[in-house]
């Protein structure tokens, strides 16, 4: 008989009810699965924990939730003051800076006390009265999750579409909202992804759909509105288990995208506008190893590719229809630059660059072919161009932001040079940037490699080794960990916290080849790169070296397990969110998310040469009896893209190998995804829990919240 909730819960109330300072954890039941690939046998304790539908799964999860209650309970009046000092901080009654699109400038305004923003639009004139299109709030109303995304106008701009998700799957349902009477349309297309793309004759909607089971969006449909969604015909169907599928449109607005795409293979698929029901027409096909991207305006196809081009190169054309050999070059390959992505206007090209880990915006006149770029003035930093809708303009509109500058929209005058801050995010209360300062470093990775490290901390703190630190890392899919600025960040360094971000390889901060060599074959550089930073910085005297914390998510969570596996003595306290820690049995699974659409960054397992070398770092195989660091393992019942049964099945492994007296906590949110909370002020309900958890670790809790007065963390935490 598999049932021992009873059991299960009677060793958590006795646990509890001891009085010890630490109670002992819950208990999973040891049920050995066995596992076999290339002839080798692995035991499983925890396999039964993936089964979401046995009752005991869920009474263990709960078991751990009321485990950290009890644990951490007596800081939640110090979580409760962190959270209400960075939602203080967080302007109420606030709005996005307009764009101008057709007819309309479009907005998003916040009204203090609601969670979700009120999407708005003038017609034609910032003067025009306000058009209310679609309010959240009370749509979120009895739901614990609420995410809504997709939201766009069709090119009438008088229907209004928007994908709606409340458990946190990812599945999400499509509604339509006519926008001239106000009225929500019957139209509704169910379990579909929030990827939708708007036709050029004002009732047709193109939208993708995921597979059941893996999740993986795997088909394109049509939708005309006022017809029954069940019969929306199919566009495309992708059959390469290995790619996923999306949909868009260019700048132009005169072609639909259908985008195929892998880690190393994109196909593009264009059908007109204008004319919804023709064929989707393929672009230029697939091949191994070349991943392209276009854009097109004015009667050209502007692409971005690898072809023959590590780094990626602009071209262009005017004639499809010849492939490759119909290309010209516009921005050649350069070894030390990544191109990472274009914008297109009528009169210029701007484009966005990564070199030494920092974006820079490049603007080319088509004129007479000069360029110039754009100067931030600030040693660590992040832009990037957005919501520029309408090309016929010579202004490019911006968002900057660094580990000092709150985020900042600009206007920039491409033929001036001249530009304009239009909004700088308001941080409430007595904050002054000049207070804080913010470094580039570089640390020499033990293979000789410079891996960039960016850091914040208040002014005036000496570098003596006697401070904490915080080091965040992400080190997968070639995504680059920008450095932004977050107003909560400062209930850290105002209590004294180093904030540093360590730009381990797997990320392409120094170009694609940044990214090759911390994937497949080469993914431990990740991890040794993320112990080099922490050690130089420690070596630096940056960091108090029995104060070092870390903290990362998802594949970020893989580099945590990872970590403390190679080097438990190295971190005081680990925060591991939605970690992906059990490789081998999740890529050995190709019937769950995020599966074979990754053997390009992870490898296939069943290739033996990698099935060894995964089975080498996998954090959840590589436990074992030894001291590991206070961790906090966040994760949710619904999460889409890493299952709950990772984080679930590893922490119970840790407490039974674990041989420190560490804190070693699971929390799961029973009614989130992958991204956890909902709500612009609920989501900060988690940022506080994870601060409330380093600055207990690190003696600096305020406990007696009532009289603003300070005590040790020994009286007031675990």
């Amino acid at each position: 008989m598999r049932r021992a909730i009873s059991v299960l819960l009677l060793v958590l109330v006795l646990a509890i009810g001891c009085g010890t300072s630490l109670p002992a954890g819950p208990t999973a039941r040891v049920i050995p699965h066995e596992l076999t690939a290339h002839g080798q046998t692995r035991v499983d304790d925890y396999f039964w924990l993936k089964n979401r539908d046995d009752p005991e799964v869920r009474a263990y999860l709960e078991a751990e939730n009321a485990y950290y209650s009890r644990v951490m309970g007596n800081l939640a009046p110090f979580e409760d003051q962190l959270f209400d000092e960075i939602v203080a901080r967080i302007k109420q009654n606030d709005d996005t800076v307009p764009y101008r699109d057709r007819d309309y400038y479009y907005y998003n305004r916040f009204e203090e006390g609601k969670e979700y923003p009120i999407y708005c639009r003038k017609r034609a004139s910032l003067q025009a009265p306000e058009e209310i299109m679609l309010d959240l709030n009370p749509l979120a109303d009895g739901h614990e999750f609420f995410d809504v995304r997709g939201v766009q106008v069709s090119s009438g701009q008088q229907i209004l579409t928007f994908a709606v998700d409340t458990a946190g799957r990812r599945f999400y349902e499509v509604r339509f909202k006519n926008l001239a009477t106000g009225e929500i349309l019957p139209d509704v297309i169910p379990d579909v992804t929030s990827n939708l793309a708007w036709a050029e004759d004002g009732k047709t909607l193109f939208y993708s759909k995921q597979h059941p089971e893996t999740l993986r969006p795997w088909r394109i449909y049509r939708h005309e509105l006022g017809t029954d969604p069940a019969g929306d015909p199919l566009v495309y169907e992708e059959a390469d288990e290995t790619f996923s599928v999306h949909v868009g449109r260019t700048m132009s607005r005169e072609f639909i995208v259908l985008v195929s795409s892998q880690t190393l293979s994109n196909e593009v698929r264009l059908i007109p506008a204008a004319v919804p029901t023709a064929p989707a027409n393929v672009f230029l096909p697939r091949e191994r190893d070349h991943e392209y991207s276009i854009d097109h305006l004015d009667g050209e196809f502007w692409i971005r590719t690898n072809w023959m081009a590590k780094n990626f190169r602009l071209m262009k054309t005017g004639a499809p229809e010849k492939g490759k050999e119909g290309w010209q070059e516009v921005i050649g390959h350069r070894g030390e630059v990544l191109l990472e992505g274009f914008d297109l206007f009528t009169g210029h090209l701007v484009v966005a660059e990564r070199a030494d880990g920092l974006l820079r915006l490049r603007v080319r006149s088509h004129a007479d072919g000069t360029e110039h770029y754009v100067d931030f003035g600030e040693p660590a930093y992040v832009a990037w161009p957005a919501w520029n809708i309408e090309p016929n303009t010579t202004v490019v509109r911006y968002w900057y932001s660094s580990l000092t500058t709150p985020g900042s929209v600009y206007d920039y005058d491409m033929v001036t040079h001249d530009k304009v801050l239009i909004k700088r995010d308001e941080v409430v209360g007595d904050f002054d940037a000049d207070r804080y300062v913010t470094e580039r470093l570089t640390a020499p990775a033990r293979d000789g490699r410079p891996v960039p490290i960016s850091l914040v901390y208040r002014k005036g703190l000496e570098r003596d080794g006697n401070h904490p630190l915080l080091l965040y890392g992400y080190g997968s899919y070639g995504s680059t960990t920008d450095t932004y600025f977050n107003s909560a960040r400062l209930s850290l360094l105002d209590r004294g916290f180093v904030y540093a971000i360590a730009h381990v390889r797997g990320g392409e901060e120094l170009g694609r080849w940044w990214y090759e060599e911390g994937k497949l074959l080469h993914k431990k550089n990740t991890f040794t790169d993320f112990i080099d930073c922490a050690e130089y910085l420690i070596a630096r005297k940056y960091a108090d070296p029995k104060r070092v914390y870390a903290n990362g998510g998802s594949a970020g969570g893989l580099l945590m397990g990872a970590v403390i596996n190679m080097r438990p003595d190295l971190l005081h306290g680990v925060v591991a969110d939605v970690p992906f820690v059990d490789v081998v049995t999740t890529m050995l699974d190709d019937a769950i998310p995020l599966t074979t659409n990754e053997y390009d960054e992870w490898g296939n397992p069943n290739d033996k040469e990698y099935y060894d070398y995964m089975l080498s770092y996998s954090p959840y195989d590589n436990v074992e009896a030894k001291p590991y660091p206070n961790l906090l393992v966040t994760t949710s019942l619904n999460d889409s893209q890493v299952q709950y049964w990772e984080p679930a099945k590893w922490i119970a492994k840790l407490r039974a190998r674990n041989t420190s007296q560490n804190l070693l906590l699971l929390k799961t949110n029973m009614e989130a995804g992958h991204g956890g909370k909902t709500g612009r002020m609920k989501q900060h309900r988690d940022t506080a829990m994870r601060y409330a958890f380093f600055l207990h670790l690190a003696g600096l809790v305020d406990c007696d919240t009532s009289h603003g007065g300070k005590t040790v963390a020994s009286s007031c935490g675990p």
